[in-house]
């Protein structure tokens, strides 16, 4: 993961998203790149623009892009991260552009790193937005890493895997494997009750050792509890530092209306959270 982007704009827990980007980047040297993020702008006429719906006006989005910008750079020189750097294993960091980007860009320009970095959406519009974590999740097509409001104190080492056996939970998987080689302990989490047809956490670990990865199995019961609170109550019990997991398996839809594990670990989770879809 040499490669890793961190959409920067002005809420109350940048700071945790900065370092959780940083913790990543230490354990692969991988450049980091800042951009300054802000809500999509609508092509509507002015009197014609929905509730909720945010619109910057130019000396606004300047003013955004230059806070942006200055709590990434500042960050960045504080943990004497340089710009550039002739050890191929140094952590690097670089701020992208003059402009602000808006939710969607970051689904497309998401598609040239490893890694995107962005913190768990919260209520209503207001930053980090759902509309950013889901235009990664479903536009960029590499693994999100979603961090909660408090900074993690590290990242990798206690890996937990919420295995259903779903196409989405697979390829989460295989895009975080570099994670998974470097883990000191990775426990295959598995629910009775919850996932479809598929292969079983245990073949999965067998699967995991043959490359490299020392996987263990485990196996709870849903009891009382819906599937987001079993994996997140279940991960936490296993002092994990991060959750691997595949995201929407059931349509996002379906999670709108009737709820689902995606929707409620995006809403609180208390560990950085690797996802794809």
């Amino acid at each position: 993961m040499k490669a890793i982007l961190v959409p920067v704009e002005p809420h109350s827990f940048i700071r945790s998203v900065l370092d959780a980007a940083l913790l990543v980047a230490g354990r692969f040297g991988s450049h980091v790149e800042g951009l300054a993020l802000g809500p999509d702008i609508p092509e509507v006429i002015a009197f014609d623009v929905p509730v909720g719906w945010t619109i910057l006006s130019e000396k606004e989005q300047r003013e955004h892009l230059a806070r942006s910008q200055h709590l990434f750079e500042e960050f960045m020189l504080s943990c004497a991260v340089p710009r550039k750097s002739e050890a191929p294993d140094e952590v690097t960091c670089d701020f992208i552009g003059q402009q602000l980007f808006g939710d969607s860009y970051i689904g497309s320009f998401g598609r040239v790193f490893d890694l995107i970095v962005l913190g768990r959406p919260g209520s209503q519009d207001e930053p980090p937005r759902i509309a950013t974590l889901e235009a990664a999740l479903f536009e960029g097509g590499r693994p999100v890493l979603m961090v909660p409001p408090a900074s993690p104190a590290s990242i990798g080492e206690t890996v937990v895997i919420a295995w259903n056996g779903s196409t989405e939970t697979a390829r989460t998987v295989a895009l975080a494997m570099p994670i998974l080689r470097k883990a000191g302990r990775v426990i295959v989490l598995s629910l009775d009750g919850w996932g479809g047809d598929g292969p079983s956490g245990a073949e999965l670990a067998f699967r995991l050792e043959r490359n490299g990865v020392r996987a263990e199995t485990a196996s709870r019961r849903l009891n009382t509890r819906s599937p987001g609170e079993a994996i997140l109550e279940d991960a936490a019990s296993f002092h994990a530092d991060l959750l691997v997991k595949g995201a929407y398996t059931q349509s996002r839809l379906r999670q709108m209306i009737f709820g689902g594990a995606t929707s409620h670990i995006i809403a609180h989770a208390g560990m950085p959270v690797l996802m794809a879809h």
